[in-house]
């Protein structure tokens, strides 16, 4: 058989040859049996229940923050009351529980899927694997990939859980037929460092067990069974790959100084105290973002005061010195925290969420507030809000935030004098009011996920509307560049915590934009350190102020690729 190459979506970067572990996900058969009597087969779904509880929880302990926000999600799932009437009533109507859950699952997911917010019909498939999972405790089995040697999986698609499952150190590479640039399968692919293309019809069909393949997650390039020529150049690329890893370790201390001396901070995001150790070990300067959602999700109650500021002092301690910035709750409809009673939305991401929330419910927001400020003495605190519109908001958080000092210092506990206060700038209309906003705050930290969706009116987390969810618009592009012009005119410093700080070709576009910090997965650091260090802030000056100029995002890339291409190279 001769070598055939297939074309996909470019979803994480790298290049790996292996062997196929092809996962050819079979739907599992009912038991052939009669049901039992209806409280019988209750008990069975009962403790399918506790089985797949057990089992999330054993995948979350190995996971990190996607991993365990989207395992959250599942476990939430396995308790809503809804899939369980649905449960209940085919068990009466005469069905063995396997039959109930999975019609239950199917018909939840049906119903989702016929919705018109992009979100809920996102959470179909996560109904469905959650189904899955149920079906799977009923019959005994175990669900997940288990690897036997170093392989590049080869999948339809996968679902959240078969991802998180795989052995991390014998995963090579990942190729699906389906899934796009912001499948759960993909974010987690990048925050690994993995190599992966997706939308890449036919490859389940032609790749079998064992074949050799080969992948470029650069090119959306997929090589089955290739021959000795491209096998011996992707072999000597992932050679090339794994020497400039060698030297990405040895250079992790190294600060992120352009040729002509312009330094920018390399920070990390991280979704728990643990994951700021991680993050200090792997070369990061500081922690760009540290979401607080950790602290309350997957519970029955907010958590309290005290559990928080041992949370927050943990990741401060852990950070040794280097700047923490805490964002304050950052939940809303979109998210199904039950203590909270929040109001399923049409949209979500335009609703009662973040700051919005929190000045609704000021009992939660100023328990967070005297956690944080009480965790200001165990470092380096710098204090972020989120989904701040203008100034009135802004006044509104930092009046809460100067309440909760009072509150403080008035029962006699320690606060520290030189924390920061920030905001995220991720609504347009903060970008265009930065020059006013700078003169408030210590620093902005620019969301370019949400700055992207708000501006681009593009859900991105609609996979139909996926190629409109552009970083790169020059749109996008001159709203961060007014933000950037506008701190600094004021003598304050910009980072950037978004997705776009961790690809290359958006951590160069905001190097010659004047962007003081980037903050990314730390799996993704090496690789910016290097470009930056290769590329003179000058040239990447002169490139951005090219590109505000331009009238798409395709023609920004084609100028920004070519750059990109020779600093990774040198």
């Amino acid at each position: 058989m001769s070598e055939k190459i297939l074309r996909g979506v470019a979803a994480s970067a790298g290049v790996a040859i292996g062997p196929a572990f092809v996962y050819r996900e079979e739907r599992p058969e009912s038991a052939a049996r009669a049901a039992a009597t209806p409280d019988e087969e209750r008990a069975r779904f009962q403790a399918a229940l506790r089985q797949a509880e057990a089992d999330l929880k054993a995948l979350a302990e190995r996971a990190d923050q996607q991993g365990r926000e989207i395992l959250t999600a599942h476990q939430l799932m396995l308790q809503d009351p809804d899939l369980h009437n649905l449960v209940e009533e085919a068990i009466l109507a005469g069905a063995i529980a396997e039959e109930a859950v999975q019609k239950a699952a199917d018909q939840f997911a049906a119903a989702l899927e016929a919705l018109d917010d992009a979100y809920l019909r996102e959470r179909a498939a996560d109904v469905r694997d959650v189904g899955r999972r149920l079906v799977a405790a009923l019959a005994g089995r175990k669900l997940g990939i288990v690897l036997e040697r170093p392989s590049i999986v080869v999948a339809r698609d996968l679902a959240p859980t078969d991802t998180i499952s795989i052995e991390r150190s014998l995963l090579l590479g990942i190729v699906t037929e389906q899934g796009g640039p912001t499948s759960h399968t993909t974010i987690l692919a990048r925050s690994w460092g993995i190599p992966a293309v997706v939308a890449a019809p036919g490859v389940l069909e032609a790749a079998a067990d064992g074949m050799i393949v080969a992948l470029d997650g650069d090119r959306g390039e997929v090589v089955l069974d290739p021959g000795e020529e491209t096998r011996a150049r992707y072999a000597a690329a992932m050679a090339r790959a794994r020497e400039q890893a060698e030297r990405d370790r040895a250079e992790a201390s190294l600060p992120a100084v352009t040729p002509d001396g312009v330094r920018v901070e390399l920070a990390a995001n991280a979704g728990s105290p643990g994951e700021v150790a991680f993050a200090m070990e792997k070369g990061a300067e500081g922690i760009g973002l540290l979401r607080s959602e950790f602290l309350f999700m997957g519970r029955s109650s907010a958590p309290s005061e005290e559990e928080q500021y041992q949370a927050y002092a943990e990741a401060l301690r852990n950070a040794g010195g280097r700047r923490v910035i805490i964002r304050t709750l950052d939940i809303g409809g979109d998210k199904d925290v039950p203590y909270l009673g929040l109001v399923k939305e049409e949209n979500p991401f335009l609703g009662v969420r973040a700051l919005r929330l929190c000045f609704r419910r000021p009992e939660l927001f100023q328990t967070q507030l005297r956690a944080l400020l009480r965790a200001s003495v165990h470092g380096r605190l710098a204090i972020m809000f989120p989904m701040v519109g203008g100034l009135a908001d802004l006044r509104r958080a930092k009046e809460a935030l100067a309440e909760a000092r009072r509150s403080l210092e008035a029962e006699g506990h320690r606060v520290a004098d030189d924390y920061e206060v920030g905001i995220m700038v991720e609504i347009p209309s903060a970008a265009l009011l930065a020059d006013h906003l700078a003169r408030e705050v210590d620093f902005f930290s620019i969301g370019t996920n949400d700055l992207v969706q708000y501006t681009l009116a593009v859900d991105r987390g609609n996979p139909e509307l996926s190629a409109l969810y552009q970083p790169y618009h020059p749109a996008v592009l001159r709203l961060i560049d007014r933000t950037v012009q506008a701190a600094h005119a004021a003598g304050k410093w910009v980072g950037v915590c978004g997705e776009m700080g961790g690809l290359p070709e958006g951590a160069l576009l905001l190097l010659g934009l004047g962007v003081d910090e980037l903050s990314m997965a730390p799996a993704l650091l090496p690789r910016i350190r290097r470009l930056v260090r290769a590329t003179p802030a000058a040239e990447a000056r002169a490139l951005a102020q090219k590109c505000l100029e331009l009238g798409t995002p395709e023609e920004v890339l084609e100028l920004v690729e070519p750059v990109v291409r020779r600093g990774l190279e040198a």
